[in-house]
């Protein structure tokens, strides 16, 4: 059963008005450097997407969707090796491609369409379900300390109880915490510097405010990640827990499955956020699982396709207890499917039906385009 033609759709679809950051605050989220520009200088909304559309002879599609900032040429010249394969010969536990950014949009799609052609889900791929519904917290990134109770209580009148945010030193954590604490009592908060507390003195000055308000559930990357001796140092002082986020698709800044190993050798961490594809995330969800210790799914607040995944991961692994970073439709504009994912806070569902069991809606992808591309046997 051979790909017989892939489609791929370049969209741009941004976030909600508010949904980011304080109208006063500018503070870009998009981490790698794109193109000339330096990392921390794009919003993530304004960076495309490309969806793919695996098509097999017998006329059966899966669909993928890959991380921010690829471009359509580099895509374009993956699907090309990709057309006339025998999907039933394709490894999906190793793609024959070079990890990259794009990697993962690519096994999203063959894994939705060799599932689709067996008439399983993609969960049943993974070895099964251990958990229908997903655990999920609301999210926003830098905020005035005056808007923050209010965020925090809308989000719990809609059933969450677990907020993250993107935090650096500018921000009053402790001022945040205790807004929270008033407006919102039985709200967690998960707060990610995203490695930009710079210090373990920094860092536990701020531990020392957040344990007496109580209500962090953890702090995720809060130095550089190469200090994996001072995580150790910071883990040993703090009773808020402390996370490693190994992303993978990361691969610019050198993310590896093997530093969630070199954490744990280093009794550096209480728990793991992982982002990246199906089978890599089966091999981190593994590692926690030997070492008894929670994780979660991250994200880069995806669209419809690539959270669909993400849910299958979850629902899969035994580890995944913490709040999942699936939040894309919370802040993005459109989802880009027929029917959203099923989400009654604090918890996502599985998708019912094959595959990834989504569908993606052609109409709202065309009204989002900005470039597309078919490449044929």
């Amino acid at each position: 059963m051979e790909i017989s033609k892939i489609r791929l759709y370049e969209v741009v679809v941004p976030a909600k008005k508010g949904t980011i950051e304080s109208s006063e605050i500018k503070k870009p989220l998009h981490k790698l450097s794109q193109g000339t520009e330096m990392g921390w200088s794009i919003q993530f909304d304004e960076l495309s997407k490309i969806l793919i559309s695996i098509e097999l002879t017998n006329g059966v599609i899966g669909w993928g969707e890959c991380y921010r900032g690829n471009t359509m040429e580099a895509v374009k010249q993956v699907a090309q090796k990709f057309v006339g394969m025998s999907i039933e010969n394709i490894i999906r536990q190793q793609l024959p491609i070079p990890y990259t950014r794009l990697y993962d949009g690519f096994e999203c799609a063959i894994w939705d369409c060799f599932a689709r052609l067996k008439q399983v889900r993609v969960v049943d791929l993974l070895g099964g379900a251990v958990r229908e519904k997903i655990k999920v917290g609301s999210w926003s990134s830098h905020r005035t300390t005056a808007e923050v109770g209010k965020i925090a209580s809308n989000f719990a009148a809609q059933g969450y109880d677990c907020i993250k945010f993107k935090t650096d030193l500018e921000d009053d954590v402790a001022g945040w915490a205790t807004a929270i604490k008033r407006a919102a009592p039985n709200m967690k908060i998960i707060f990610d510097p995203n490695e930009r507390w710079i210090s373990s003195a920094e860092v536990k000055t701020r531990i020392n405010a957040l344990k007496e308000i109580g209500n962090t559930l953890c702090i995720e990357d809060p130095i550089p990640r190469w200090k994996i001796e001072e995580y150790a140092q910071i883990r040993n002082y703090s009773p808020i827990p402390v996370v490693l986020h190994v992303s993978l698709p990361y691969v610019d800044h050198g993310q590896r499955v093997h530093e969630a190993i070199r954490a744990l050798q280093h009794q550096a961490i209480d728990g793991f956020n992982f982002n990246c594809g199906l089978a890599n995330f089966q091999k981190l969800d593994h590692i926690a699982t030997a070492a008894e210790l929670p994780c979660w799914h991250g994200s880069e607040i995806d669209l419809g396709i690539m959270e669909a995944m993400y849910l299958h991961s979850c629902a899969a692994a035994q580890s995944c207890e913490w709040p999942s970073d699936i939040f894309g439709t919370l802040i993005r504009s459109h989802d880009l499917l027929k029917q959203s994912i099923r989400i009654e806070p604090p918890y996502a569902f599985l998708p019912e039906g094959i595959g990834l069991g989504v569908e993606p809606d052609l109409e709202a992808i065309n009204k989002h385009l900005i470039n597309q591309a078919e490449v044929l046997n």
